[in-house]
């Protein structure tokens, strides 16, 4: 599926929060620019989050509570192995009790966990992205066409 602009990136991040449950944990995957964050964005508008919502860059975890249910927001980019998560214990967020989106997971493979939604975003214009959505370990297919 393609979006073309922030603001379509966002529509489609709401609706896949409307599909998102606890305990699910959803992997971003793209270059810098890509729309990750953007694409949190939408996922945070829908499950009721209000303010802004930041890049975890330099704090690896950003945890928001104001809405209908957590949303655990991690960028794992300066990570150097999963150990580090570990002993910061940061990996209980993952199937905790709100739903986790993960930035660079493949920064850290062994501490994905076996159900989730890997969403691959490549651009394709400046402002088009395509998102290809894999569920992986039982997650449920997401049909958002």
């Amino acid at each position: 599926m393609l979006t073309h602009s922030p603001q379509e990136t966002r529509l489609l991040g709401r609706q896949l929060a409307a599909r998102l449950r606890v305990g699910d944990t959803v992997l971003l995957y793209g270059d810098l620019g890509a729309g990750k964050s953007e694409l949190t964005r939408g996922i945070a508008e829908g499950l009721g989050i209000s303010g802004p919502i930041a890049s975890p860059s330099f704090t690896i975890l950003n945890v928001y509570e104001d809405g209908r249910i957590p949303l655990y927001h991690f960028d794992w980019y300066r990570l150097e192995d999963a150990e580090e998560l570990f002993e910061m214990g940061m990996d209980e967020y993952l199937c905790g009790d709100g739903i986790a989106v993960v930035e660079w997971p493949e920064r850290c493979p062994e501490a994905i966990p076996q159900r989730h939604l890997r969403v691959h975003i490549t651009p394709e214009g400046e402002s088009v992205r395509a998102f290809e959505m894999t569920p992986a370990g039982g997650f449920p297919p997401v049909d958002l066409e």
